[in-house]
């Protein structure tokens, strides 16, 4: 990859306990697509601006009786490399050639919880289930699930994010200026 590519950027780390948001980093586990670890630290992180839209997005789901669980923020590039190894279909995964918006610090993997139980609520599909079934309008999944989707949708937009169209789980900033990002990026060590 060539170093000039990436900005070394001081990003901002999700902390549950004060920003009352939940983190499941599913990739610093075995329990994702890959069947393994491939972070070395459960840590989320985003970019300030990225962080400030998450907050407000879990500002307005809080009065309505939700919460925010992330399944991933901040990817460092050799993980995008491992998930394109995995899976090497850009339908389904940024190609780490171009570059991903979670590499760039502003995209985020979410789900919403019952705020009062902390259970995710049901959204037809699991995180990273490559179907058809995943994707934001589908009708194949219940009509709990639906509402569910859309009342995410809702939120999340509300508070400034774009979704795509193929993942109800991912959320980005718009805007296309968006720089990728070192590795050595966030706070903790991540690869």
């Amino acid at each position: 990859m060539d170093a000039e590519r990436f900005t070394r950027l001081s990003l901002v780390e999700i902390d549950p306990a004060h920003d009352g948001i939940l983190i499941e980093p599913a990739y610093a586990t075995a329990n994702n697509v890959t069947g393994r670890a491939i972070y070395r630290n459960a840590v989320c992180c985003l970019r300030p601006e990225a962080c400030d839209a998450l907050l407000r997005a879990a500002a307005l789901a809080r009065p309505i009786g939700y919460g925010i669980l992330i399944f991933d923020a901040f990817r460092p590039q050799k993980a995008q490399e491992i998930l394109w190894a995995f899976n090497p279909d850009p339908a389904q995964v940024a190609d780490p050639a171009t570059g991903s918006n979670h590499t760039r610090g502003i995209a985020v993997d979410l789900t919403l919880v019952d705020a009062a139980t902390g259970r995710p609520l049901d959204m037809g599909t699991g995180f990273d289930a490559f179907c058809k079934e995943s994707y934001h309008a589908s009708t194949a999944v219940s009509a709990e699930a639906q509402a569910n989707r859309f009342l995410l949708l809702g939120l999340m937009t509300a508070a400034g994010w774009n979704h795509i169209e193929s993942e109800w789980w991912h959320y980005q900033l718009p805007g296309a200026d968006w720089p990728l990002l070192s590795d050595d990026s966030a706070p903790a060590p991540m690869m």
